[in-house]
C-alpha cells in the first residue's frame, strides 16, 4: 500500500536508519548497572499494575482483561517500535496517495526520491523524540518478533530506561522512586486501554478520521506543509490572507495544515488524550503518596522541568511539533479528573468509560460541572 511503481512513498528502513545514527547517545553506566535497572523497571512494572487498578477501580475484581507485554527498551528500540505504529496508521492514507499518483516510470522516480526524503525527514524526528520519551503505551503497532504485542495485535508498555536514567540523574531525586513513579504513570494508560474494551477501536476510528480528510494529492499536501514552515519562520503572509485565528506563527505544524473537517476531528481527539494524559498523572499522584516516599520532590521537580524546557532549538522544536500542547494535555486533563472526582468520587468519574457518548468534550474538560451536568444530570454550581 506504500509502493509507488515500485518505490515506498516512505522509505521506512531509512528512517530507522537515520533516526538510530543520529539519536544522541544515552548516560553513562555500566552493564551490571544496566541489568539491574531493566530488572527494577520490570518489577516496578508489574507492581504498578495491582496499585494502579486498585486506586482507579476500573477493572472489577475477579475480572482478567488481556495481558499485554512489558518491554524495557533503548532509544534504538523505541525508534523501531514506533516506525512500525507510523508505519501501520498511515497505510491507508498512503494507499489513497498512491491511487492519486498513478503509476509509471514519472511516477516511480519521484516516489523513490520522495521516499527517501521523506524516510530521513521521519528519521530526523524520531531521532530528537527518541530521547525525550520516558514511556509509552502503544495501542496500535504490530507486534514483531524484536517487539511482542498482545494477542489481539496491539497494545504494549514500552520503559525506555536510557531516558529514565537520565532524568533522575538530571533532577537528582531517588532513583528507585523515581522508576516506580514513572511506571504508575505508563501503567494508567495501559489500564486505560485494557479495562474499556472499546476504547482502542474508537481513537483509532477517529486517527483514521482525520487521516481520510487529508488532502491526498501529494503535490497539495507539499505545498500546505511549505506554507506551514513559512508561516512558522515569520514568513510574510499579508495580514487579509489570514484566518480569523490570526498569525499562524503561533500554532503548531500539525494545526496549520489542517483542513476544517479535520480541525473538528482533531478537537475530539484533543479531548480524549487531555483525559488520558491528565487521568494518568492524576492516578500517578493518587498512588504515589503511599508507595513513592519521595514523591512530593519528583513531582514538584519535574514539573519544574517540564515548564522550563531546555534550549531555544528545544522549545521551537516542540512548538512546531505540538508539543507544548501535549504539555497542557497533561495539566488541563489532570484539573478535568480532579474536578470530577471531587464532586461525584471515583465511580461517578469511570462513568467517563461508559462509551464514546461519555467522553468529554473539548469544552467541557475546561468546565468538568458541564460534563458532569451533562453525564449525571447534575446541575453545576
Amino acid at each position: 500500500m506504500t509502493r509507488i511503481g515500485g518505490a515506498e512513498m516512505v522509505d521506512w528502513n531509512l528512517a530507522v536508519a537515520t533516526a538510530t545514527r543520529f539519536v544522541r547517545p544515552g548516560p553513562e553506566i555500566s552493564r551490571e548497572e544496566a541489568r539491574a535497572v531493566v530488572a527494577e523497571l520490570r518489577r516496578h512494572a508489574r507492581a504498578s499494575e495491582e496499585h494502579v487498578r486498585s486506586y482507579t477501580r476500573m477493572i472489577p475484581e475477579g475480572h482478567e482483561p488481556e495481558d499485554t507485554p512489558v518491554l524495557v527498551v533503548d532509544r534504538a528500540g523505541w525508534i523501531k517500535a514506533n516506525v512500525a505504529g507510523f508505519r501501520a496508521l498511515l497505510g491507508p492514507l498512503l494507499g489513497k496517495m498512491q491511487d492519486r499518483r498513478g503509476g509509471g516510470a514519472p511516477g516511480a522516480v519521484l516516489g523513490a526520491v520522495g521516499g527517501k526524503v521523506t524516510g530521513v525527514e521521519l528519521g530526523m524526528l524520531l531521532s530528537f523524540l527518541s530521547s525525550r520519551v520516558l514511556g509509552q503505551y502503544e495501542t496500535f503497532a504490530p507486534a514483531t518478533r524484536e517487539l511482542p504485542g498482545s494477542a489481539d495485535g496491539g497494545g504494549r508498555l514500552l520503559l525506555v530506561a536510557p531516558n529514565i536514567v537520565h532524568v533522575e540523574r538530571e533532577l537528582d531525586v531517588d532513583p528507585h522512586d523515581f522508576r516506580l513513579w514513572v511506571a504508575l504513570h505508563e501503567e494508567t494508560h495501559r489500564t486505560q486501554f485494557t479495562g474499556v474494551p472499546w476504547l482502542r477501536d474508537h481513537l483509532q476510528g477517529e486517527i483514521q478520521s482525520f487521516l481520510d480528510e487529508t488532502d491526498v494529492d501529494p503535490m497539495t499536501v507539499l505545498e500546505r506543509l511549505r506554507e506551514a514552515v513559512q508561516a512558522f519562520a515569520g514568513g510574510s503572509r499579508p495580514e487579509s490572507e489570514r484566518g480569523e485565528e490570526g498569525d499562524d506563527a503561533g500554532r503548531s505544524l500539525v494545526e496549520i495544515v489542517q483542513t476544517p473537517a479535520q480541525r473538528e476531528v482533531l478537537g475530539r481527539l484533543t479531548a480524549v488524550m487531555s483525559l488520558l494524559e491528565g487521568h494518568a498523572d492524576f492516578v500517578m499522584d493518587g498512588v504515589g503518596p503511599e508507595v513513592v516516599g519521595s514523591v512530593s520532590e519528583i513531582r514538584e521537580k519535574f514539573q519544574q522541568r517540564r515548564a522550563r524546557g531546555a534550549s531555544r532549538l528545544d522549545l521551537a522544536l516542540r512548538r512546531l511539533l505540538g508539543l507544548d500542547a501535549k504539555l497542557r494535555q497533561y495539566r488541563d486533563g489532570e484539573k478535568f479528573v480532579r474536578a470530577v472526582v471531587e464532586e461525584v468520587g471515583m465511580e461517578g468519574f469511570n462513568r467517563v468509560w461508559t462509551s464514546p457518548n461519555t467522553l468529554p468534550t473539548k469544552a467541557e474538560i475546561s468546565a468538568p460541572a458541564d460534563w458532569v451536568a451533562r453525564v449525571h444530570g447534575k446541575p453545576g454550581p
